[in-house]
């Protein structure tokens, strides 16, 4: 099976700076595939060039098989991007937005917008300059929806949102992958994210630090909990992400390889959450640092 997301060796700078440097990454339909990353860390600029407002300065970009950048336009029918802060015409209401995007699309967009925005419960004669940053959010989760994609490319659109709210958006996340749409989506809500992903990207600096379902990336985590001295080298292949102790215990996270347990203690890896992964993989703590 082609999949629907493919970027190989991607490539961006401004003004010099790396934004991206040589990501890859792929992803088939019906997955849930979360971004994750500091900011800064390249999310936004990836989802630009899926998008086709970007064009790579290097590598290549494919949505649905086709060029994110050259057949962008052919791609606006069969994709849905929301940026992390959305900007409407602000005198119109929230149905009158709907109204103004349905001439872009075929027959039909208008009364699936509305739609939306009855189950996201904003007022349809409510104008955008009024609503909160939430209901402001709601909207454009509402026009993208209303596109019927195949592929939504969602910038941080949790943002803003009450908790049941984040909560209900999410669910439906999962009934659109259950219909084989594709959901790209980046968010700081990592513990969120877990319920409803089947497939991480951790990016750092531009780079993709590790990537796969989430039984593959728990199974390329490992925390290892014995007794005795910090380790100094890395064990079975793995790299030391990080080290803690309490009392006589050393807690040690490793990257790949197959750490064995000398002595007393025990392997915690299928304890790991995304949360702890996250924190590991891109906190800013040295590696070999241990903490009393």
């Amino acid at each position: 099976m082609n999949p629907v997301i493919q970027t190989e060796n991607v490539l961006y700078s401004f003004k010099g700076k790396p934004a991206l440097a040589g990501v890859s990454i792929e992803a088939s339909a019906g997955a849930i595939v979360a971004l994750l990353g500091a900011n800064g860390a390249g999310k936004s600029t990836l989802m630009r060039i899926l998008a086709g407002h970007l064009k790579p300065q290097g590598g290549k970009a494919r949505l649905l098989g086709l060029d994110c950048f050259h057949h962008s336009l052919a791609l606006r029918l069969r994709v849905a991007y929301l940026p992390e802060k959305p900007k409407f015409f602000d005198w119109m209401t929230v149905a009158q937005a709907g109204w103004f995007a349905s001439g872009f699309y075929p027959i039909g967009y208008e009364p699936r917008y509305l739609a939306a925005c009855e189950r996201l419960q904003l007022d349809p004669g409510k104008k955008l300059a009024e609503l909160s940053k939430g209901g402001y959010a709601k909207v454009g989760l509402a026009l993208a929806l209303a596109i019927d994609p195949e592929v939504l490319l969602l910038d941080e659109p949790t943002s803003g949102l009450d908790l049941f709210t984040r909560r209900d958006f999410l669910a439906g996340m999962v009934d659109l992958a259950a219909q084989g749409k594709t959901v790209f989506i980046s968010s700081h809500g990592v513990a969120e994210i877990e319920r409803v992903a089947s497939q991480v990207i951790f990016l750092e600096e531009g780079k993709v630090v590790l990537a796969g379902s989430l039984a593959e990336v728990r199974g390329k985590i490992r925390r290892v909990r014995t007794e005795g001295k910090p380790k100094t080298e890395s064990a079975g292949g793995g790299k030391i992400l990080r080290q803690e102790s309490d009392g006589p215990w050393v807690t040690t996270w490793y990257l790949g390889g197959q750490p064995g347990i000398n002595g007393q203690g025990w392997d915690e890896s299928n304890q790991l959450s995304l949360e702890e992964m996250y924190q590991v993989l891109l906190g800013k703590n040295d590696p070999r640092e241990v903490l009393a």
